[in-house]
């Protein structure tokens, strides 16, 4: 018989190699599995904290080199004027973003971040959701996730012990 099945291996005739799907089940179970180790934790805040923050710095960048043409017609936020809305967008989506790449003061850091994204999101795209407002919709809820959980051991606060 040039097959013989066994519950966790399966031979085939001498002219093939014997597989294993003991591997498989064991991937499957891990993938299934709401367990997570301390690595894996500290890995994925690190991927979104960089994630974020590289995909965040364009944006900023590009208010602070049209800063002049952008200043008069930027959202007034809170009546502070357009001048100053601009500013505190470029201070949140350009400057916090780099403290946010690196793990500095990372929960301080998404404060200004979150009110800029809140801003884009319920008042620039009427949170237009599934819309216009999608992109903010993104950040606002990644930068949210971080001010909970914090910026993991992989990050300059983490190797200070904060």
């Amino acid at each position: 018989m040039p097959f013989c099945n066994n519950h966790s291996k399966t031979h085939v005739d001498k002219r093939f190699v014997s597989l294993t799907f003991a591997p498989e089940i064991s991937t499957m179970k891990r993938l299934l599995s709401t367990n997570y180790t301390d690595w894996a934790f500290n890995t994925a805040l690190f991927i979104l904290r960089v994630a974020l923050g590289l995909m965040m710095l364009p944006h900023g960048y590009d208010k602070l080199v049209h800063f002049s043409e952008k200043k008069n017609t930027f959202m007034n936020f809170l009546g502070l004027g357009s001048t100053v809305s601009l500013s505190m967008a470029i201070f949140a989506e350009f400057f916090c973003a780099m403290f946010l790449i690196i793990g500095l003061f990372t929960r301080f850091t998404v404060i200004p971040l979150i009110i800029a994204m809140s801003m884009a999101f319920f008042k620039a795209h009427n949170a237009e959701l599934f819309g216009a407002g999608e992109k903010a919709g993104l950040y606002l809820a990644g930068f949210l996730a971080i001010l909970l959980v914090g910026p993991g051991k992989a990050s300059v606060d983490g190797l200070m012990g904060k």
